[in-house]
């Protein structure tokens, strides 16, 4: 199994995570731009290579990895639904961090604008959620973590503004998993 990615990525690290948490034997291939153009009609990282599969999202790859080393993934309606928030929020973020990386005016834009309302209606949600203060950690919190850890290191929220979520990623960066796979 070889996973490839790159070691910011939050949606990479959230993969990253699961294999570590697992007892499957996996390669990590780090890889940019460039090869993920040529390597998977997404264009983008994370993809997996497992023999014939090949899968080009995330979600596909988490739930084959809890799959593959028998844990749950996503159990509940409500748990996906958090999930594809969180996934909302990090989209959005990441979008306005490449516009505004390449000289885009992120604020002159109603696209642009709708998307950092989006981000601020997400994370007031998020800090609504009822965070455990210890793992284990499911996918949903796994995700939570990866995309805040990744958005204070971007510098993409203030997490000043919310403390529930400044304490849960507290909490969550201290976890082995976490440490190991921290984006530098």
């Amino acid at each position: 199994m070889k996973l490839y990615g790159s070691f910011t990525s939050p949606f990479v690290r959230h993969c990253r995570i699961a294999l570590l948490e697992s007892t499957l034997d996996y390669q990590f291939i780090e890889t940019d731009q460039d090869s993920s153009a040529k390597l998977s009609p997404t264009k983008r990282v994370p993809f997996l290579h497992d023999g014939a599969l090949s899968l080009t999202d995330s979600s596909a790859i988490l739930r084959y990895i809890r799959h593959k080393s028998a844990k749950t993934y996503l159990d509940t309606v409500i748990e996906l639904d958090q999930f594809c928030m969180i996934n909302t929020a990090l989209d959005s973020s990441i979008n306005l961090f490449f516009l505004s990386r390449d000289g885009v005016d992120i604020e002159r834009f109603d696209y642009t604008i709708r998307q950092a309302q989006r981000i601020k209606a997400t994370l007031a949600e998020f800090e609504q959620f009822e965070l455990p203060q210890h793992g284990p950690f499911n996918d949903v919190q796994l995700r939570l973590g990866c995309y805040l850890s990744w958005a204070v290191f971007r510098q993409r929220i203030n997490i000043e503004d919310y403390p529930k979520l400044k304490l849960f990623l507290a909490v969550i960066e201290k976890e082995p998993f976490f440490i190991e796979t921290a984006p530098t």
